[in-house]
């Protein structure tokens, strides 16, 4: 009796499918040509995975600098401006009340073109919130409380020009407004801005770690290639290998002096510019603060020493009586130790911070002696003595060295950048030399098989 074999299923094809691959492969290692066919594949292979990551790589480390460049940088100035604007608005409408009646044209100037660029700050923050935790909250909290604050400010201001008592208790409410919503809301908008720029810096000189990882296996491979090689043929030197080893070489060799020194000049920009602008800012800040509780508590005439209160607890954070150390501007001046421009611009800070509280101090006891009009006087003259005139001495020194830390920022990024110049190119043109190599290489001794 004859049988027959039940015929193979599809199933059963498919499935014999990785079977069959695995079979043909072991019997072509078992042969030279079969093993130098599978080195040359591995090789092509692993050089092209390679080249790939290595050109992502370098795109994408140019393109988190030309974020923090035109990006990144530009919007923490912004959140700061922000914080800046709202501030010095709020000083210099409680300056303009304090004037009575109508008050002077260049206060009024001042606050609505410290309104204006508040607004366009704002709206600037407002177009890149997307996806950022917190940072629409922020946006929105200001958009909503900014107009209400405007409108307690000009019912203050025609209140006042009319003599209605009412005016100060107005102007009192805006800047409760401002102090317990706007300017907690702009502070935390600029931490936000101010992590995500050192997330880009820090981006910025990380460790490629899968590219190295991927470029010490095809250089190991490549070497153990021309050592096979040479047991198998007795030949010492591979010409193809070795040209491709070379490439290879040359492209980690030149892609890593451009990532250290790449990685060099963004430490450079964090410790010469962020760095530096991050606490000048802190500086500015505690001076608006303090500058806003100075006029408030003439304002509030008797009604608001919580404001001096408030003043006395933040000043010894600016600048210390004696100059020393501890106090933000004295760390300003330490980290702007090699920049003379900054340096200079913080040392102008320091004295006008110095006179400015000297200043303060002697409004208060004029006032506290009972010569309100006097204690006015001090603090919102035009005297190059006066606190207003003081004051506007510190902030403009504070500018000063704000804009020197980020234009040094931008030209230490900007030299970061110019390091990676040609090298994603470079390393495509590497990556197929060494792929001309790997199969020249051996193709030329798969030949001798036949």
């Amino acid at each position: 009796m004859v049988t027959t074999a039940a015929p193979e299923t599809g199933g059963r094809r498919v499935r014999s499918i990785p079977a069959t691959m695995v079979r043909n492969l072991t019997e072509s290692a078992a042969t030279s040509p079969g093993r130098l066919t599978l080195i040359m594949v591995g090789l092509f292979l692993l050089t092209v995975v390679t080249s790939v990551v290595g050109v992502t790589t370098v795109l994408s480390r140019q393109n988190t600098i030309d974020d923090l460049i035109n990006h990144q940088e530009p919007l923490s100035a912004a959140s700061q401006q922000i914080y800046r604007s709202l501030s010095d608005a709020d000083a210099t409408a409680s300056s303009a009340f304090l004037a009575g009646g109508v008050e002077p044209a260049d206060l009024r100037s001042r606050y609505e073109a410290d309104i204006a660029q508040a607004g366009a700050a704002l709206a600037k923050a407002a177009g890149d919130v997307g996806g950022v935790e917190g940072a629409a909250q922020q946006v929105n909290q200001l958009s909503q409380a900014l107009p209400v604050y405007t409108g307690l400010v000009e019912t203050a201001r025609a209140n006042n020009r009319q003599g209605f008592p009412t005016g100060g208790a107005y102007l009192r409410e805006a800047s409760t407004l401002m102090r317990s919503e706007l300017l907690p809301a702009a502070q935390e908008l600029f931490r936000i801005d101010i992590e995500r720029l050192n997330e880009g810096e820090d981006d910025a000189t990380a460790i490629p770690w899968f590219l190295t990882g991927f470029t010490a296996l095809l250089l190991a491979a490549l070497i153990a290639s021309q050592i096979y090689l040479t047991k198998r043929t007795n030949r010492l030197l591979n010409v193809g290998l070795l040209v491709a080893t070379i490439a290879v070489g040359v492209g980690v060799i030149w892609g890593a002096l451009a990532m250290v020194v790449g990685s060099a000049h963004i430490s450079s920009a964090n410790r010469d510019g962020s760095q530096q602008v991050d606490v000048l800012v802190q500086a500015r800040i505690v001076a608006l603060q303090c500058r806003a509780n100075e006029t408030l508590t003439l304002v509030a005439r008797g009604d608001g020493p919580q404001y001096e209160t408030d003043y006395q607890k933040l000043i010894p954070g600016l600048v210390a009586k004696d100059g020393g150390p501890g106090t933000l501007l004295a760390k300003a001046k330490d980290l702007a130790a090699d920049n003379a421009q900054t340096s200079s611009s913080v040392n102008a800070a320091i004295d006008s911070a110095s006179k400015w509280h000297n200043a303060h101090l002697e409004i208060r006891k004029t006032d506290d002696e009972g010569d309100y009009q006097a204690a006015v006087k001090a603090a919102t003259g035009t005297e190059p003595t006066s606190a207003a005139q003081l004051f506007a001495k510190l902030d403009s020194s504070l500018d000063d060295a704000i804009m020197s830390g980020r234009k040094a920022f931008v030209e230490r990024a900007d030299e970061a950048g110019k390091t990676l110049t040609g090298l994603g190119p470079g390393l495509a043109v590497l990556g197929l030399v060494a792929l001309a190599g790997v199969t020249m290489g051996i193709r030329r001794r798969l030949q001798e098989y036949r």
